[in-house]
Order: structure tokens, then sequence, then C-alpha cells
């Protein structure tokens, strides 16, 4: 009778153990962290795309668009019935926030506070020496830095500087592409840089998995869009 009496007792137990654990212990248990949502920062509404101010009239492919992009982004968007096929990224950096260029203007000849003179080919040439060596340094950063992503599978190669007229500043148009080696281009980038005496404004889009911003995410739409791209840099309103 004892022994009946153990096992019905073993028995309660083995079903009583794990309906505790599941309802009583987590009462003892130390509560969950309980992690706030991330809330994304909103746009500056007082804040407007630079895009808005300097865009001119340079025309577009057949049934493609271009315009600002919504919001205080530093984005031209590029669509084709009502699907955006890509963005144009353009920064702007003061000079007196720029100590590198600085140096590259005294190293041409136009030392701090020189006057600018848009019609004199002397001061156009110096700025465009600036403007050089600012871009192969440019160059020479990205160059490293795919070099340590990619190692040997990818090949880099800039493409020859061009001056070019970006807006009625005196400009700099580069770029470079990485080449796959069983054939194929991973990146295709292509840029411009003017100066104006007060501001390095610097143009990009590419083609290229990695980038956020600034970029096509279809090859052929950006081989597309290159020349009209080209005549939009030409008819900015720039300088200011």
């Amino acid at each position: 009778m004892l022994r009946l009496y153990h096992l019905l007792l073993g028995s309660i137990l083995l079903v009583l153990i794990p309906l505790a654990a599941k309802f009583v212990l987590p009462q003892f248990s130390p509560p969950k962290e309980v992690k706030s949502p991330t809330v994304a920062k909103l746009p500056n509404p007082n804040e407007e795309n630079i895009w808005q101010k300097i865009l001119g009239n340079a025309t577009t492919p057949t049934n493609w668009q271009i315009a600002a992009c919504k919001g205080n982004a530093p984005l031209l968007c590029v669509s084709s019935k009502g699907e955006l096929l890509g963005t144009v990224e353009i920064n702007v950096y003061p000079l007196a926030n720029n100590e590198d260029f600085q140096k590259k203007l005294v190293a041409a000849g136009i030392p701090p506070g020189s006057q600018v003179d848009y019609q004199s080919s002397k001061y156009q040439t110096q700025v465009l020496s600036a403007l050089k060596a600012w871009v192969e340094d440019n160059y020479a950063a990205f160059a490293k830095d795919r070099q340590g992503k990619y190692g040997k599978q990818i090949t880099f190669s800039a493409y020859p500087l061009q001056p070019v007229p970006i807006g009625k500043l005196q400009g700099i148009r580069y770029g470079f592409v990485g080449l796959k080696q069983k054939g194929g281009v991973q990146e295709q980038h292509i840029d411009h840089v003017a100066f104006d005496g007060n501001k390095l404004y610097v143009i990009t889009t590419a083609f290229d998995p990695g980038s956020q911003t600034g970029k096509f995410e279809n090859l052929e739409n950006l081989a597309i869009f290159q020349p009209y791209l080209y005549a939009i840099a030409a008819d900015l309103h720039l300088p200011q």
C-alpha cells in the first residue's frame, strides 16, 4: 500500500513540476529589457534641396523626368513613368572648412582671399590645377579602399580628367570603373567637381551596389543618362 502511495505521489509531482516551471518560475526571473524603438531623424523643414535652386533646363531621354527629390537631401531624382531609376548627388564644401583644398589652391598660386576672376585664363588654369590635385588624391584614396575590399578580384581604372563647364564655373569631369576578372562591371562612377571661390561643388552618381545614394540600380540606365548628365552639369545655375 505504501509503495502504491509513493507511485501516486511521484506521478502527481511529474505533472506539477513542469507546470510550476512554466507558470511560477517566470514570476521570479529578472524582467526582460525592452528596447525603445529607434526614431529616425526627420528632415529639417526649414532647409531645402539645393537642386531646386541650381537645376537648369537641360533635356532628358524620351519619357524620362528629372526633379529635385522630395526632402532636403541634396539629390536629383531621375525617373521614368513614375519609377525611380537613379539619383545624382551634389555635396557642397565651404572653403573655410576645407583645409586640404586651401593648400591645393595655394600650391596652384591662389592664396587665401584672392579675388575671383572667372574671365581670367590664368585664374582658370590655377583653379583647374588645384581641382586636378584634389581629384587625384580622391581617386588614390578610393583605389586604396577598393584594393583592401576586393583585392585582385576587381580591376579599377580611372577615366581621363576632362576640363568642362559646370554652369558658369570651370570644372572637371572624372570617374572610374571597376571590372570583374571574370567579366562584367562591378562599379562605374561619373563625377564632376567645380569651385566658385568660396565653395567646392562635387556632383556624383554611379552604378555601385555598395552606395546608398547618388546611384543607379541598372548599369544600362546609367549609360543612357550619361550624356544628359553632362548637359545638366553644364546648364546648372552656378555660381549661385
